[in-house]
């Protein structure tokens, strides 16, 4: 882009009284196809602020949002970034606002979002040297050693603009970094004085053409045939992966592959892509570290993948060939990081489908002699059957409890009849994250985006982030927020909901509302599962949120009344109050949004039935390779499933609901050990089989009196639970 498309639709140089470093950086993002700013202010930034409301008259000045959280900012950055691909901008304040950037540089980081974050220096000057010189008290607090070395590890490049002269190929050096495999973060900073210093406007000697990302090849012609080899004569081939999706051509070229070997499924690790639709037989869903796939797989192919399974709770068979393609297989960023891997390559995803693909259609090729010669037909059966099985079962662990509640699995099914069919989903919901994806069931390429990072608190600025750009692209695409509330409290949504106001960012949040955060048990029952804190309440470990804040009311209040808070706590009113939340966003006026609150007693309680809805019958005490992903989807043996959830409802309840007495509690505990645990005779158990009997026991005794009860001890089978 011309210098005159900016910076001359003010004039000539003589006309603008002044051209400092602060123009020629708009000019510069501008021209490499930055669109928005998420800016937080401070004293570092008076000739950003002059540069801003002297060219933001031209319709190329990108578009500036006031972030009043800086986490929010970067969060929203990203969000966009991740939708469309490309770069955007963070103006942040000095050292303190780097500070504030929290958890979201490292989300974008992990996540591989590509954003430039820009911030001001204390003022080097204190004489009046030079304009920009200090002028205020706070300028001698804030200067600091090096600034750049608070987020450097996060990022892929820092510097520090020095001289106007070349900011703008400094701003271009930094976008060509974030924007090259592996995406993320970078970071600028300068000077007021240099931000403030009046140069010549310039063109750079080298065209913004000669500033496109690097890009990877594919794969060496010998491993395209020793993959294509090996996937043509395996048995049980699986493909992990868990971000190719951030290529929306990923899904398509996985599903030709998995058309074209049909013994082929897809695990997705993590989800923070929607890398294969949920539609297609091959699906094994959203899981995070383990699956029984993995360790009864002859060939594992690895794309794109930062943990394809945790070795302490599965691991490939030791005589499994496996391969892996990443756009980075070292993970440079990661001190410690390994797999069982028989050869490594540094390549494009999509390409590297593509060239697998050709050499498997290819009739002369001797990955496609050995594919002809296998039974298709009814490996195509089989996949089918068992992903015919896997939904029914999914289906099943969906309903509603019988007391009149609903877990997390009941509102996602719920949420995704009521939702249009366009939804883009923003899930940040940790341990919740399995039920949500089953239940959604994403299909199309972009509608599922989780967080790709660890760093809580991402999905607030991140969903208005996703909802500007799906705008932007022209899609128009209706956005949900599915949160936990540990999670939504740090997304600070006092920020996110004044945000969605002022700009008329219309999304839908869910916030599950589970009393506290689940993730600290659940790691801590993974490390010590016969611990005396696994024996105690929330409250008692200091994980509870009892009583809850109002979660809907924060949000109503950051948006004067115009955010609608919907709250719901039984089955028999969650449909209403979905449908009334999604109209109410989807309505035409402006300033149209809603949250609505669902509301679960007992997070602990919710995950056991669920988990009880879906063992069906088969032995899952002595089957527990993954019995977490069981839980979190639904998985299981469905046959007889409702008939069998019948028997124990009228053993519990004495034929009635909520009648619940001592002899049909004790039947129930003891049908649940026969026919869903395959354990009845519990003489020779284990002390850790024992647990998991009286943990059902206490849960059953709890759900069907109609009390809460505490926390039920955990034995060691139930790590890879989730309990």
């Amino acid at each position: 882009m011309a210098r005159e498309n900016i910076a001359g639709a003010l004039g000539t140089a003589s006309e603008l009284i002044m051209y400092t470093t602060s123009f020629a950086f708009f000019e510069a993002i501008a021209d490499a196809g930055v669109s928005h700013c998420f800016v937080n202010l401070g004293s570092d930034h008076p000739s950003i602020i002059e540069a801003m409301v002297r060219m933001r008259s031209n319709p190329k000045f990108p578009r500036i949002i006031t972030c009043p959280s800086e986490m929010v900012a970067m969060s929203m950055a990203d969000g966009y970034a991740r939708v469309t691909g490309k770069a955007q901008c963070v103006i942040i304040h000095v050292d303190v606002g780097t500070q504030a950037l929290g958890v979201a540089v490292h989300n974008a980081s992990s996540g591989r979002a590509p954003v430039l974050v820009f911030a001001g220096l204390s003022p080097f000057t204190l004489e009046g040297e030079l304009r920009g010189s200090r002028s205020e008290f706070i300028h001698w607090l804030q200067d600091v050693p090096d600034q750049r070395a608070i987020v450097a590890q996060y990022c892929r490049y820092t510097n520090e603009i020095r001289t106007g002269v070349n900011v703008k190929q400094m701003v271009n050096r930094a976008l060509q970094f974030a924007t090259s495999a592996p995406q993320g973060p970078v970071y600028l900073c300068a000077g007021r004085e240099v931000l403030e210093a009046d140069i010549e406007p310039y063109e750079m000697s080298l065209g913004q053409q000669y500033w496109d990302p690097i890009e990877l090849g594919g794969l060496p012609p010998k491993g395209v045939n020793r993959i294509a080899e090996a996937l043509a004569g395996a048995s049980k081939p699986l493909i992990v992966t868990g971000y190719s999706g951030r290529n929306h051509e990923i899904p398509k070229a996985l599903v030709e592959l998995a058309d074209t070997v049909k013994s082929l499924r897809v695990l997705d690790m993590a989800g923070s892509d929607m890398c294969f639709p949920a539609d297609h037989p091959a699906w094994l869903g959203v899981k995070q570290g383990a699956d029984d796939s993995i360790p009864e797989s002859d060939v594992i192919v690895v794309l794109d993948c930062d943990v394809p399974w945790i070795q302490t709770l599965c691991k490939p068979r030791p005589d499994a060939t496996v391969f892996h393609i990443d756009v980075d297989p070292l993970k440079q960023r990661m001190p410690l990081f390994y797999i069982q891997s028989d050869a490594r390559y540094q390549a494009d995803a999509l390409l590297s489908v593509q060239q697998i693909l050709e050499n498997l259609r290819r009739p002369d090729s001797s990955a496609a002699k050995l594919l002809s010669s296998q039974d298709l037909a009814a490996a195509e059966t089989a996949r089918r059957e068992s992903y015919t099985a896997k939904i029914e079962a999914i289906e099943l662990a969906a309903a509603a409890f019988p007391d009149g509640r609903f877990g997390t699995a009941h509102l996602s099914k719920v949420l995704r009849s009521v939702c249009p069919e366009d939804t883009v989903w923003a899930v940040e919901a940790v341990t919740n994250t399995g039920f949500i994806h089953s239940n959604v069931r994403p299909t199309r390429p972009g509608s599922w985006i989780n967080c790709g990072g660890g760093g809580l608190g991402w999905s607030g600025g991140g969903t208005l982030g996703i909802k500007l750009a799906v705008d932007a692209e022209g899609g128009k695409q209706f956005v949900c927020q599915v949160v936990g509330d540990g999670t939504y409290l740090f997304s600070i949504p006092g920020s996110v909901y004044w945000i969605s106001k002022r700009y008329n960012i219309p999304v839908l949040t869910i916030v599950l509302n589970n009393n506290g955060w689940n993730a600290p048990r659940k790691s801590y029952n993974l490390v010590h599962p016969g611990g005396e804190a696994s024996k105690v309440s929330n409250e008692d470990i200091n994980i509870s949120f009892a009583p809850p804040p109002d979660y809907a009311g924060i949000a109503a209040a950051a948006g004067s009344g115009d955010i609608h808070a919907l709250k719901v706590e039984t089955a028999d009113k969650l449909e209403a109050v979905l449908k009334d939340a999604v109209s109410k966003v989807l309505a035409v006026r402006p300033h149209h949004f809603a949250i609505t609150v669902c509301n679960f007693v007992i997070p602990v309680s919710s995950q056991t039935m669920d988990f009880v809805k879906s063992l069906s019958g088969g032995n899952n005490a002595d089957n527990n390779n993954n019995q977490q992903q069981q839980q979190q989807s639904g998985e299981g043996n469905s046959s007889g499933g409702g008939g069998l959830m019948d028997k124990f409802n009228n053993f519990a309840g004495g034929g009635k609901q909520g009648e619940a007495n001592e002899d049909g509690l004790d039947k129930a505990v003891d049908f649940v050990q026969e026919k869903f645990l395959g354990q009845g005779d519990q003489s020779n158990e284990s002390a850790a089989e024992q647990a998991k009997d009286e943990a059902i026991s206490d849960f059953i005794r709890d759900k069907y009196k109609g009390t809460t009860g505490s926390d039920f001890p955990i034995g060691d089978k139930d790590k890879k639970a989730g309990f």
